[in-house]
């Protein structure tokens, strides 16, 4: 089992399934996580799927797009560790990834 762990935004920790080929925000979805909204349910035009990426996995995700870099650049929370869940593929190198759920704008 692949495993990917979950932090809300009252910072309680559930390691979950990490399913390859799924993106994170689906996976979290999933899961019953109601912090994650995902409005746009993965196309990349809502950013409410934003999620703050371990650093030790931070370099094995794939380059952001510029679409997902502007819409994390309108979020007054946004740090050096923000991407969206719905652009991350889950993937046996991702096999113990840490995210924490962004605050709300």
């Amino acid at each position: 089992m692949s495993a990917l762990t979950v932090i809300t935004r009252a910072g309680e920790e559930q390691t979950v399934e990490g399913k390859c080929g799924v993106s994170v925000m689906e996976i979290i979805r999933s899961n019953g996580f109601g912090d994650l909204l995902a409005l746009c349910s993965g196309s990349c035009s809502c950013a409410t799927c934003h999620v703050y990426v371990g650093p030790e996995f931070y370099d094995a995700l794939p380059a952001m797009r510029e679409d997902e870099n502007e819409l994390l650049d309108a979020s007054s929370h946004r740090t050096a560790n923000s991407r969206l869940s719905c652009q991350i593929a889950f993937s046996d190198i991702l096999d113990g990834l840490r995210v924490t759920i962004a605050p709300e704008d």
